[in-house]
């Protein structure tokens, strides 16, 4: 495949997308970078082999960490074209399986369920402790088999974690810990105290766009002006500053959250003991690949993205409130949720007419802007490396900006009130490994 090709036709070769040629544009510079080809958005062939390269790989969000703190809370997600079980047992210890019985096959499970001691098969009935030992096989030895040993039938097991008020699951052992994978996001954020946070409430919507575009939407505040003029009052452009170190994710910070004559992000008390900087700031954090996370003073707004097809995607809505504060009332509540699901709708709105002319138009990609949209150049750069690499063995984190780097280059200026992990006089941690530059 050539670069061309790459960039004015589609293709409708799975292996090309494996091949450096296709990502060309994508790899340059961000002053000279591209968007992706349409068909990373509309191809079903492309979206096929992702499922493959990068939701069977990558840590992909499941949910919330709150869903499944209690022994006996058992999960059921997708991942990929995999359905898995999460369940906390009565150890306290959160595991991952395959949802498929070591007998023939069948789904364990078709919903999320609370007070689960056994996980059975509604075939024939064999049963599964929570640590996904075989422990039941109703009448299997009515015939013994002398080669049946049950110690060998246990369930497949997924790996599972979890991370502030986030669970991941990832079915590639050579993926490196989700640690490694979040890269500074844990120091980053660690004085919002979110293990402790809770969930409020929830909705699931189906949206007719590729889950990149909903995610791309989010990372960039390029659109602000023009599509949310309510939000735009209170995340003014001006206040839009970097928080990107390194890890896995693209970031955006607004310093202070509320700049004008709008206050709904701020009508619920603040969590306690945020520092001077989490106290006045919204953080925007975008974690490869389907989890966009809100970070405000007093909640997290957290919208999980699950893909369905090229142009179809389940997103999964939620709020957490910190433990310093009680079970609001629906009218406490209703100016935060409302402002956030009109936005959401804004955003619905605007990304469906991006798959639309993605899908129709099919024209070439264009150029980024440099000062809003470096983090999808990031984004893109990391999703190349998924559909390109033989083994997530050879992952490596995407560096980031370093404390007390100037960031004129990209327009936004200095955050008067930068957070902590970005201040030039703090202690640096260990050096992590860094993806190097790509050509």
């Amino acid at each position: 495949m050539t670069t061309e090709r790459m960039t004015t036709e589609p293709a409708s070769d799975a292996a090309a997308w494996q091949h450096d040629d296709a990502w060309t544009t994508t790899r340059r510079p961000m002053p000279e970078a591209t968007g992706l080809h349409p068909d990373a958005y509309a191809d079903q062939t492309f979206f096929d082999l992702e499922q493959q390269q990068v939701f069977e790989r990558a840590w992909v969000c499941v949910g919330t960490a709150p869903e499944v703190s209690q022994p006996g809370q058992l999960l059921v997600r997708s991942v990929g074209r995999r359905s898995i079980l999460i369940v906390r047992g009565p150890d306290g210890v959160l595991r991952g399986f395959l949802n498929s019985c070591r007998h023939r096959g069948t789904e364990l499970a078709d919903c999320d369920t609370d007070g689960v001691t056994t996980i059975r098969c509604p075939y024939h009935r064999w049963g599964y402790n929570l640590e996904g030992s075989l422990i039941a096989t109703p009448r299997f030895n009515d015939v013994p088999r002398a080669d049946f040993d049950s110690d060998e039938f246990s369930l497949m097991t997924v790996r599972v974690d979890t991370w502030g008020c986030l669970l991941f699951a990832c079915l590639d052992a050579d993926t490196p810990p989700l640690d490694e994978w979040l890269g500074d996001l844990p120091e980053r954020s660690a004085g919002y105290g979110l293990d402790n946070w809770w969930l409020h409430e929830g909705q699931s919507l189906d949206i007719e766009a590729n889950w990149k575009l909903i995610s791309e939407n989010f990372q960039e505040y390029y659109h602000l002006t023009w599509v949310h003029p309510e939000l735009s009052k209170v995340s003014r452009v001006d206040d839009h500053y970097r928080y990107q170190g390194p890890g896995m994710y693209c970031g955006q910070t607004t310093t202070p959250v509320s700049g004008d004559t709008r206050d709904d992000w701020l009508v619920l008390p603040p969590a306690n003991g945020l520092d001077k900087s989490d106290a006045v700031s919204g953080r925007f954090l975008a974690i490869f690949p389907n989890v966009l996370l809100s970070i405000l003073p007093n909640h997290v707004f957290v919208m999980r993205l699950e893909p369905v097809g090229p142009g179809q995607t389940r997103e999964h809505c939620s709020f957490l409130l910190p433990p310093s504060t009680n079970e609001p009332s629906p009218t406490e509540f209703a100016s935060t949720k409302t402002f956030w699901f009109d936005v959401n709708n804004e955003d619905i709105d605007i990304v469906q007419r991006g798959q639309r002319g993605l899908s129709r138009g099919s024209v070439p990609p264009g150029p980024l802007a440099p000062r809003f949209e470096e983090p999808l150049h990031r984004f893109h750069n990391i999703l190349a490396d998924c559909m390109t690499l033989e083994s997530m063995h050879d992952i490596a984190v995407p560096p980031g900006d370093r404390p007390g780097e100037p960031t004129d280059q990209w327009g936004a200026g200095a955050n008067p009130t930068p957070a902590a992990i970005d201040q030039p006089e703090r202690t640096p941690p260990p050096a992590m490994k860094l993806e190097p530059e790509h050509p």
